[in-house]
């Protein structure tokens, strides 16, 4: 494991614990006023990533404590359960604003990068890994930090909104029904979201164990407010929905957010994908939500910027993958 780093003065490093999550939510929180990420977790929204992500606290990271003791930064590494082409581990941390301007950002990266090339090591060695930092456009700081630590742009991704209003009718696709998510098509809706992404930068195959953890198992899903195509009694496409309560409380708007996407290579090219999105649209709004959020790869190779673009929806906030590509590992 990577030996705890040594701090500017004033500042300490320890590992970082499941009792953390309250005060890293409001390092957050403070840090949301200045950074403009649109991202407001909770500790309870944090516990779960945490977990999602196989983060393990005492190895996988670091708390940054002012001298009372008070949590004014952190950082870790999680990485991907599942994986196609690179192993991926991603790189996450942040500093309170007034705490900023000394160099624990740098410090606290490069053990980020060592304890990123450590996991790999540890859990993939036999793949390549990309080491990834996700970098909101708003944090031009955190853009030069990962600059100057040689990581490279990767990929462009919006994150983009519509407010609930003046909603098309849902169109007719001849030979399908639109349907709410029911459990009992759960795996036949993983299978289908597998089938849709295996062409997508970045996607892997989810296996039962991490559909649950990353997607339908999430506390923030709701199945109600997700839609599914279906044709000759097959799950054909799919619009699963998302609304995150902390974020509601924070900003005061309760939106459904479209995490996940996918019509099945077969039924593209019908107008399938505007149908389950615009009935979605139109689901989220009869539940009381005032706006559908999503985010979307620039390049993604089905087009669906130009889709989302034509339904309404606009980029509120665009975030920028830094990453740095390492071999495989010598074992």
């Amino acid at each position: 494991m990577a030996d705890l780093p040594a701090l500017p003065e004033g500042l300490t490093a320890r590992p970082l614990t499941p009792d953390d999550v309250a005060p890293v939510a409001a390092v957050l929180a403070a840090s949301e006023l200045v950074d403009d990420t649109g991202e407001y977790p909770d500790a309870a929204d944090l516990a779960e990533w945490w977990s999602s992500w196989g983060v393990d606290h005492e190895r996988d990271g670091l708390a940054v404590c002012d001298p009372s003791g008070l949590l004014v930064g952190f950082a870790y590494a999680g990485s991907s359960p599942t994986f196609r082409d690179w192993f991926p581990v991603y790189l996450v941390g942040r500093m309170r604003p007034d705490h900023r301007g000394k160099g624990a950002g740098r410090v606290l990266l490069d053990w980020q990068l060592q304890r990123g090339a450590e996991l790999h090591a540890e859990r993939h060695p036999e793949a390549p890994a990309r080491l990834t930092v996700s970098v909101p456009t708003t944090m031009p700081s955190l853009e030069a930090l990962v600059r100057r630590a040689g990581l490279t742009a990767e990929r462009w991704y919006r994150q983009m909104v519509r407010p609930l209003l003046e909603i098309p009718p849902t169109p007719a696709v001849p030979g399908v029904e639109l349907v709410p998510f029911s459990w009992d098509r759960d795996d036949e809706v993983r299978r289908a979201h597998n089938a849709a992404f295996t062409e997508h930068h970045g996607s892997s195959e989810r296996d039962p164990e991490s559909w649950q953890t990353l997607f339908t198992g999430q506390r923030a899903f709701r199945p109600d407010l997700s839609v599914l195509a279906v044709a000759d009694g097959a799950v054909v496409g799919y619009v699963l929905a998302y609304v995150f309560e902390a974020d509601a409380a924070a900003t005061g708007r309760r939106q459904s957010n479209f995490g996940q996407i996918g019509v099945l290579p077969g039924a593209r090219g019908r107008g399938l994908a505007t149908a389950v999105i615009v009935e979605a649209l139109r689901v989220a709004a009869a539940a009381g939500c005032v706006e559908a959020g999503l985010d979307v790869d620039t390049d993604n190779v089905t087009g669906a910027l130009r889709l989302y673009e034509k339904l309404g929806f606009t980029t509120a906030r665009t975030t920028v993958t830094w990453t740095r590509e390492l071999p495989v590992a010598d074992v």
